[in-house]
């Protein structure tokens, strides 16, 4: 027997069919004799439709009542999954976040996980009840509800495979699995049998939308086993993250490709070439909770330079009218500019360890198709470019091509 923890996102609840086709896979696993513990996010749409009427009413909504409101998506679909079990004779029992007492800060829209007390939920397996528990949120130490950012209903199924050493933890979504990059823009794309956890947190950081970013880190913080399945087919073995790599590391180089539209570029012109002037600029962001991505600065030109960093597009104008007002004046920097027009292409490859010229074949691939890069970052890796948006999907169908991702 074991402790198995289902995550099902929103394509899997977005009707009450779907959920009663979830209801039958959990009473499958149920039926071998293991314990289940399934956690859902809202029904498709749902939390869309709630930002979007918290909106009509104030078109920047303060961030502790939206946490509230936006919370109710996955309590509606909690006990529409509890009772779809019941209806096939079997013993279940919800809980939202704060029933469960998922503990984290007080970020409310972006909030971390602290703890999780987890004797109820074992004391509910041990008596038999599959335990339902609602995604991407949870309670701050005042009793506030929080929620955990889009997509934290990944982040609470991990981490509650953490809080209670499951077994395995089980991603439910509309693909099966993870491939090499986004099928929609390359119908070629390979679904990949087994991932590192440094490849897929190297994807999921750079826009892969298959995992959140904060479910991986908390899957290989705590050596959780993860795997991402299909909920449209009957059973399939899906694609395993693992902590080991490849023995046959050194092919492919490249693992995948994922790309990012949802950044804009801020542009600091003619700051002061001086020690900490990029703390200057980036602390005042820091404070706002503002998180950044790709930073340059270029070569001093008298005495002056301009710095050039990334931030999640919805922030942007947030980013500005901070510059604007805190940093500007004091730095006597003569213009700060923004450009939501940009997309990031990122190719990920444990490979690139063991192998020269990745870099090379990408820049040389995008210049033979008139891609202009307007900046570029590296890890160990990882290469990742920002572009022109309109050239997006060229970049990443012509890359994939180039590094030979559509063979097995």
């Amino acid at each position: 027997m074991a402790l198995i923890v289902q995550k099902y996102g929103g394509t899997s609840v977005a009707n009450p069919e779907r959920i009663r086709n979830l209801a039958r896979r959990v009473a499958r696993w149920k039926a071998m004799g293991h314990q289940i513990v399934v956690v859902v996010s809202a029904m498709s749409g749902e939390t869309n439709r709630l930002i979007a009427l918290a909106k009509e009413i104030m078109p920047e909504p303060d961030p502790r009542e939206l946490d509230v409101m936006v919370s109710t998506g996955e309590q509606v679909t909690i006990g529409l999954t509890a009772l779809a079990l019941m209806d096939l004779g079997l013993k279940a029992k919800s809980y939202t976040g704060a029933q469960v007492r998922i503990v984290t800060d007080s970020a409310f829209t972006k909030a971390r996980i602290l703890n999780i007390d987890d004797a109820r939920i074992r004391a509910d397996l041990d008596a038999g009840n599959v335990v339902v528990v609602a995604g991407f949120q949870g309670v701050d130490e005042a009793g506030n509800i929080t929620t955990l950012g889009r997509g934290g209903s990944d982040t609470t199924g991990v981490a509650l495979a953490a809080a209670l050493k499951a077994d395995e933890c089980q991603i439910y979504t509309d693909v099966d699995g993870v491939y090499t990059t986004d099928p929609r823009v390359v119908p070629d794309a390979r679904r990949l049998k087994s991932i590192t956890f440094e490849e897929m947190l190297e994807l999921a950081s750079q826009g892969s939308k298959v995992l959140q970013i904060r479910s991986v880190e908390f899957a290989g913080k705590y050596k959780v086993k993860l795997r991402v399945l299909s909920s449209f087919e009957e059973e399939g073995e899906g694609t395993l993250i693992t902590f080991e790599e490849d023995d046959n590391m050194e092919q492919p180089i490249i693992s995948g490709i994922a790309f990012n539209r949802d950044e804009a570029k801020v542009t600091v012109l003619g700051v002061p070439d001086r020690p900490g002037i990029a703390y200057q600029i980036l602390g005042p962001i820091a404070d706002a909770n503002i998180d950044v991505d790709v930073i340059i600065q270029n070569v001093s030109a008298d005495g002056t330079t301009d710095f050039t960093f990334t931030v999640h597009k919805n922030e942007l104008n947030k980013t500005l009218a901070l510059l604007r007002e805190k940093v500007q004046g004091h730095i006597n920097a003569r213009e700060i500019v923004g450009d939501d027009k940009i997309a990031k292409v990122s190719v990920v490859g444990v490979g690139m360890r063991s192998h020269v010229g990745v870099a090379s074949q990408m820049f040389r691939t995008l210049a033979e198709e008139g891609i202009n890069i307007q900046m570029i970052s590296t890890s160990e890796i990882k290469i990742s470019v920002v572009i022109d948006e309109k050239y997006m999907e060229l970049a990443v169908r012509v890359l994939h091509k180039a590094f030979e991702l559509e063979e097995a």
